[in-house]
């Protein structure tokens, strides 16, 4: 009797799928998650269709499947996703594959945690690290032996040397308790009727068994978490699962704190700052269905969910949603794509839709749920110009007097102010009075940037760093070195200056060493412990500060002059959010916005609070000039470790491209960031109409191009975001 064959897809960089035999015994089925040697190791893949007519030739070369993993199988929609998002953004499908299995080598029983008590009279030897040890467990109760040694200011072998002389016994730690289930009805919120018929909205949307799109459109501060919440509610009473995606992990403290007031636990959460072992646990929770909701970060979207009902996308607009490597996939677009194919519906959240979730509510492909005040009667904050041409500040300082005025009153008001300025570091490059010298990285095309908190200039594309020097490398001279332009280190000395009795914290992403300090540095700004906060995008993302009435943007024009086509969109939903800060709970929000041009569309929509007009001519722009929504786009981008190598290539490239009327290939051109970490690169740009398959032009042509050989690489971005 022939051996049963199957095909196994390996979360390896490879498209393909490998024949296995079946062993006598093992019971298999499709989406099965097994372990099967490959080459000289073992790895964890998933059985992925039967191979009924197997090659003949491969007859006596089939190797065997190793075992089967005590986990639920993948279900036939995630499958499907994995094969969509392959074929749509060109990643091999065992790449996209490893995301859906990430956890799988960390699977399986759980180890049994040990805990020490004291049961014993105290040693003959007594010191003061084991006083406090004793004094601590006084309580008799069973502590882990870790945290008892952290708890009493003791290294481990204090606990250890209690246990050998039998004042402390070793015990199993209880197993944790099973996750409890959510409770719909534990709070139920008290809403105005804009939230109210809102809700209902939410409501209905969560009872339907089938795909929809709904943007949730509401101002900053309007409670779109809380509304959303009731569509979250309507699946748990279904006894369904739900996913809420959100841009960055330290968004989620907070907003976990919100979420079981609401409903009286908090969900598993999912993001790369969990330990191996809670990942494997959250994993497996979300395959059996235990975990019911979900938040994480954008590669929570590939988790192997039991029955999800519902995906909520918050803050849908933000940058962070783009995956930059392996996969190049935008977790927005990808949850819609994983709603049709579960026929489960979708919620965008945002005060500030992305041009392309706004045209599609516009013309009706998704449901627009506006939300267009603030809870609680809060009014939004009045905007205000300073224009630096006539109002700039002194010489050698970054703050106008116009807005030192404001942070002032705010100050003496007793009420807290935020300088937003989206460059991190002292300040964005060194330079030498003397000759000139700039300082710039070894191995990519950049500055250094100064990092006086550090005392290092750093390299922010390859992490590059060295001591600042006191001398120049080029003349030699001393004490010749000039920092130019700010950053929030800069800024922070700036405001130490003009209001030395202030309380200052800087919110840096290159300050924070951990998803738990974050979360507590924004916990006292939430209670008023700090007076003014210098921050970068990080305080963008979502917070609630409620004495936080003052924003200042100290460099509006950051953002506008890089020639990125999405900059006029970024800027304005960038300072839209960081304004939407101020004034949330009490008192009336203000925001400046410190600029050399106030003549700007996106300043003069902002000072206006007129979000129509900002999108009405960005759409119109974008349609004249075919770019997303209206049209696609697609970057190839070559790099070697010499330059003739990557150029010679992306011409070969461009010449073997496919004749097409409705496709433009532009390039290939030296990227703006031409050098990084010692790598040359070149960009190719593809340009089609919006009805055109490009990623089938694309397959079809990378398919008779070269191979990259050598240090030659190539990596294809689908809808790409950044064009550095």
């Amino acid at each position: 009797m022939p051996r049963r064959v199957v095909d196994v897809l390996v979360p390896v960089a490879l498209d393909q799928t490998y024949s296995y035999s079946v062993p006598e015994g093992l019971d298999l089925t499709v989406g099965d998650v097994v372990t099967v040697p490959l080459a000289a190791r073992e790895v964890t893949a998933v059985v992925w269709a039967e191979n009924p007519n197997p090659d003949p030739r491969l007859h006596n070369r089939l190797k065997d499947i190793s075992g089967k993993l005590d986990v639920p199988p993948l279900r036939e929609e995630l499958r499907r996703f994995v094969d969509w998002v392959s074929t749509y953004t060109l990643a091999s499908r065992g790449m996209v594959a490893r995301m859906t299995l990430r956890m799988g080598e960390h699977l399986g029983p759980e180890r049994v945690r040990l805990g020490v008590r004291l049961v014993g009279a105290p040693p003959a030897r007594m010191t003061a690290a084991r006083a406090r040890v004793l004094d601590l467990l006084s309580d008799g109760l069973l502590r882990p032996k870790s945290e008892a040694a952290k708890e009493a200011g003791v290294s481990v072998s204090v606990i250890e040397g209690l246990v050998d002389e039998g004042t402390l016994t070793v015990e199993p730690m209880p197993r944790e308790k099973p996750m409890q289930p959510p409770d719909p009805a534990f709070a139920e919120p008290d809403f105005s009727p804009e939230q109210s018929a809102a809700a209902a909205e939410m409501h209905a949307l969560a009872q339907k068994d089938d795909f929809a799109v709904a943007l949730l459109d509401g101002v900053t501060g309007s409670g779109k978490t809380e509304v959303y919440f009731e569509a979250v509610a309507e699946i748990i009473r279904k006894g369904r699962q739900a996913l809420i995606l959100m841009p960055e992990i330290a968004l989620t403290g907070q907003f976990l704190d919100r979420f079981s007031q609401r409903f009286g636990v908090r969900p598993i959460e999912w993001h790369s700052e969990l330990t191996p072992r809670t990942r494997a646990r959250n994993w497996l929770a979300v395959a059996n269905g235990e975990a019911q909701i979900v938040v994480g970060a954008r590669s929570a979207l590939f988790l192997p969910y039991a029955d999800l009902g519902l995906i909520v996308v918050d803050e849908e607009h933000d940058q962070a949603y783009k995956q930059s490597d392996g996969a190049h996939y935008h977790a927005r677009d990808m949850a819609v794509v994983r709603g049709h194919i579960a026929k489960i519906p979708v919620v965008l959240s945002s005060a500030t839709p992305s041009v392309e979730t706004e045209v599609n509510a516009r013309t009706g492909r998704y449901t627009r749920i506006a939300l267009p005040s603030r809870f609680g009667g809060q009014h939004m904050p009045q905007i205000e110009a300073i224009d630096l041409r006539r109002e700039g500040p002194p010489r050698g300082r970054f703050i106008s007097p116009p807005l030192a005025e404001a942070v002032k009153f705010a100050v003496e008001r007793r009420e807290q102010a935020l300088l937003f300025l989206n460059r991190r570091g002292y300040a964005p490059l060194t330079l030498c009075r003397a000759c000139g010298h700039r300082f710039s990285c070894n191995i990519c095309d950049a500055w250094l940037v100064d990092h006086r908190f550090r005392q290092r200039l750093v390299c922010h594309h390859c992490g590059f760093s060295m001591p600042r020097p006191h001398q120049c490398p080029q003349c030699g001279a001393e004490e010749s070195l000039a920092a130019i332009g700010p950053g929030v280190e800069r800024l922070q000395e700036e405001v130490a200056n003009l209001f030395p009795e202030a309380r200052t914290m800087v919110l840096s992403s290159d300050l924070i060493t951990d998803i738990e300090t974050m979360r507590s540095e924004l916990n006292e700004i939430a209670e008023g412990r700090v007076d003014i906060i210098i921050g970068t995008q990080l305080v963008a993302k979502g917070h609630n500060f409620p004495r936080l009435n003052l924003v200042g943007v100290v460099d509006a024009d950051l953002g506008l002059g890089n020639g990125d086509p999405r900059a006029a969109e970024r800027t304005f939903q960038l300072l839209n959010q960081v304004i939407g800060r101020a004034g949330r709970e009490q008192g009336r929000g203000v925001g400046y916005l410190q600029t050399h041009q106030p003549e700007h569309p996106v300043m003069k929509a902002l000072v206006a609070s007129d979000r129509k007009a900002f999108y009405d001519s960005e759409i119109e722009a974008r349609e004249r000039a075919a770019y997303p929504p209206f049209g696609r786009l697609a970057a190839l981008i070559i790099a070697a470790a010499n330059r003739p190598d990557a150029e010679g290539f992306a011409r070969k490239l461009v010449g073997l491209a496919p004749r097409e009327e409705r496709v433009i290939v532009l390039g290939p051109a030296e990227a703006p960031l031409a050098v990084i970490k010692g790598r040359h690169r070149f960009r190719i740009l593809v340009k089609s109409q919006r009805v055109f398959d490009l990623s089938g032009y694309l397959r079809t042509w990378l398919a008779a191009a070269p191979k990259t050989k050598g240090s030659l690489t190539l990596e294809v971005d689908i809808d790409p975001q950044s064009f550095l």
